[in-house]
């Protein structure tokens, strides 16, 4: 989203002034956008709609007296109790800007408008991307673009160029000696002035002539001529780029509670619609599990209500087979994100631990992992929350910092978390210089 303001510099307002407002009312927008995501439906995270930022956020500051400061003159009709020269005491309170007792009740409305879907999108996914992408090797595939080679002599009017059209004009009017204007000018006023002088006929005739001709010359030279035309030519490349695969493990099994499934749902909906808006080939497979793992598709993933136990190294398992199968390493770039409330089969941690540290993360760029756990959950600050089983499995690789590791319990924390998983380097310190 861009915030284009066209309104001139008034006095005693500078450019950078104005340019800091611009930055701090794309920042109100952006942190309307993230919070008013939380409160959505999962069908509607990136759908257009309204956003609200304080009125204040879109209010420039300025200099104003202080209405109980400085020296002031008051006309009082009717007044009973003063002459002129009499010294009116101040009242009591504070200084400019304060507000009455009148004043109590009263207020601003928040400034309220729609964004459209791209735009929505846009202030959503800024600053995001996938981490180390392109470390891999770059794919086969290539995707096609233009570039910039040279001129043409014809082409579509979009791409005239209008700079070298005119310098090959002006050299083509120089070469056949076209007469300039002021030539012309000239000339006429000569005329003008002998006419006026009464000059006779015999000396008027051979600068009459010299106008005709010199007019004459000027029409079959024209101005610019097709032939001075170029547009910019461009031709099709093809660049090599990077592809992707997203492994998606949710954990479905019955000790995740609608509540939990909700809060994984987001994550996975945020995630689905950051990779399919920011970048053209990165392949997505949704894993579901309980006791057992399978891949599905989208509507299953999201939708589907089966439920059972739980053994988390099937989703690992399972992941694994497919990248081997059809994911080769040295082809793509590979990554992965896991949301769970933590609970797996004691027996099975050491499979896990096994399986990550043998198997997916040699092959896996980044994996983040998400816990999500009922709200009733949550801890107070200074608390430490009980650890799960699988969140004690994960630790060790977590502290080496091969996995990410974030915990949410309500659905205000998504949006944060995930930025915190998929941010981008460098977009905090971005964000502070802005």
């Amino acid at each position: 989203m861009n915030i284009v303001d066209r309104r001139l510099n008034p006095g005693g307002k500078s450019l950078s002034n104005r340019q800091r407002f611009l930055r701090r009312a794309k920042t109100l927008v952006q942190r309307a956008v993230r919070e008013g995501s939380g409160e959505r439906r999962i069908s509607d995270i990136d759908q257009s709609g309204e956003v609200t930022i304080p009125a204040d956020g879109v209010r420039e500051p300025r200099f104003h007296r202080g209405p109980t400061e400085g020296i002031q003159d008051h006309v009082l009709p009717g007044n009973k109790r003063f002459i002129a020269g009499d010294t009116i005491e101040r009242e009591s309170g504070g200084g400019g800007g304060g507000s009455s007792p009148g004043d109590a009740g009263e207020g601003e409305d928040d400034f309220r408008f729609v964004l459209t879907r791209e735009e929505f999108l846009d202030l959503f996914l800024e600053d995001l991307e996938l981490p180390d992408l392109s470390k891999r090797k770059l794919a086969t595939l290539e995707a096609k673009g233009f570039r910039r080679a040279g001129y043409s002599a014809n082409g579509s009017p979009v791409n005239l160029a209008v700079l070298r059209t005119m310098r090959n004009a002006l050299s083509r009017r120089i070469a056949m000696r076209r007469p300039k204007k002021p030539e012309l000018l000239d000339l006429e006023q000569e005329i003008r002035r002998l006419e006026q002088e009464g000059a006779p006929d015999e000396l008027l005739a051979p600068h009459r002539k010299e106008l005709a001709l010199l007019q004459q010359r000027s029409r079959r030279i024209p101005y610019v001529d097709p032939v001075d035309l170029r547009y910019r030519r461009l031709e099709p490349v093809s660049r090599p780029i990077a592809q992707a695969v997203m492994f998606c493990l949710m954990d479905v099994s019955g000790s995740m509670t609608e509540h939990m499934k909700d809060l994984a749902k987001r994550f996975y909906m945020l995630l689905y619609v950051f990779l399919t808006r920011r970048y053209e080939n990165v392949e997505i497979v949704f894993i579901r599990h309980t006791h057992e793992a399978k891949e599905v598709d989208e509507e299953a993933f999201f939708h589907s209500a089966e439920t059972g136990g739980t053994v988390v190294s099937s989703a690992l398992r399972e992941m694994q087979r497919i990248a081997m199968e059809r994911f080769p390493t040295q082809d793509w770039n590979i990554y992965a994100a896991q949301a769970s409330d933590g609970d797996n089969s004691p027996e099975d941690n050491s499979a896990c631990a096994s399986l990550l540290k043998d198997e997916i993360l040699p092959i896996c760029q980044y994996f983040a992992y998400l816990e999500v756990g009922a709200e009733e959950t949550r801890m107070p600050a200074g608390f430490i929350g009980r650890r799960t089983t699988l969140w004690q499995t994960y630790k060790p690789f977590g502290d080496e910092g091969t996995v990410a590791m974030r915990r949410v319990t309500d659905r205000r924390e998504i949006y944060p978390v995930f930025r915190e998983l998929f941010r981008r380097d460098g977009a905090d310190a971005e964000g502070a210089a802005g």
